[in-house]
């Protein structure tokens, strides 16, 4: 782990409460991934759980993690916040503003949402010297265009160093807030990219591959290279849970079978599916209404 690093995370009441039609919550399966991983449990003592009401902040100290308490007065960030809605447009640009502190303060961090799962130390598959890459920053989808530009670049897991360049990335991209109406920051920040702020900053930055950090857009086809998995490409809590929680069976299921079976360790690799993401696909025919 390099110095003056952090891994930090968000979390609203939504994360950390049980719902009636939930079986555990989205705090509680991202935790689980830390302890079924490889080579994970002791990250948790570098992870920032950053609570944006009081709730998640009580869950957070129940847990006995690292907690902060982010206050914006007079808003209220507990309840869901359904994907595109305008709470959650607010929330993700809050999340921003911190996280530019952060990087004035000096640290370098990875951000992680919460819905993606922690299969191995993702350390062991980022470029660490000081000198190479400013941003590594995982992508939706793996395309074949040479133009950095071209990538669906997402901001629910992302590698940054602090330093100049990077501080003044985050200062225009905060900046775009106020005339960004409808836009969540991920869509202003693509595009900046695509305007050249990138070049413009002089960043290296380097798009992370969906092999090694995958998710529900786009799914690792490698399970003995696969990192992280993250719930993108859906629309609901209650959804991701389910899904998430079905992925961490499968990963259970293929660390049992090579443990018990290792000579076979490479045909079992290769014939590995993940299981359907039936939950997150049935989401987008949801017609809760986005206030």
């Amino acid at each position: 782990m390099p110095s003056k690093t952090v891994i930090i995370a968000v979390v609203n009441k939504a994360y950390v409460e049980q719902s009636i039609d939930a079986e555990t919550t989205m705090l509680d399966v991202f935790l689980e991934s830390f302890w079924l991983g490889d080579d994970t449990r002791e990250l948790l003592d570098h992870l920032l759980l950053v609570a944006v009401d009081q709730t998640a902040y009580d869950q957070c100290k129940f847990k006995r993690l690292h907690c902060y308490r982010l206050v914006t007065e007079g808003v209220d960030f507990g309840g869901e916040k359904v994907y595109m809605s305008q709470d959650f447009i607010n929330m993700m640009w809050r999340r921003t503003l911190f996280l530019l502190d952060v990087l004035r303060r000096g640290y370098s961090f990875i951000f992680t949402d919460t819905d993606v799962l922690w299969l191995r130390n993702p350390f062991a598959k980022l470029r660490l010297n000081e000198t190479e890459v400013d941003l590594q920053i995982s992508i939706d989808k793996l395309n074949d265009d040479p133009q950095p530009e071209h990538n669906l670049i997402n901001t629910g897991f992302y590698y940054i160093k602090s330093n100049n360049k990077t501080i003044s990335l985050f200062d225009a991209w905060y900046s775009k807030k106020d005339n960004s109406t409808g836009k969540k920051e991920q869509d202003v920040l693509l595009e900046l990219l695509r305007d050249g702020i990138f070049r413009q900053l002089d960043l290296q930055v380097r798009f992370l591959e969906t092999k090694h950090f995958s998710g529900f857009c786009q799914d690792s086809e490698d399970v003995s290279a696969v990192t992280t998995v993250h719930a993108n490409c859906c629309r609901h809590i209650n959804a991701k849970i389910r899904d998430l929680t079905t992925v961490l069976r499968d990963w259970k299921r293929f660390k049992a079978v090579v443990s018990k079976y290792p000579k076979a360790a490479l045909n079992i690799t290769r014939s590995f599916s993940w299981s359907a993401h039936t939950g997150c696909q049935d989401s987008w025919n949801d017609k809760t209404i986005i206030s």
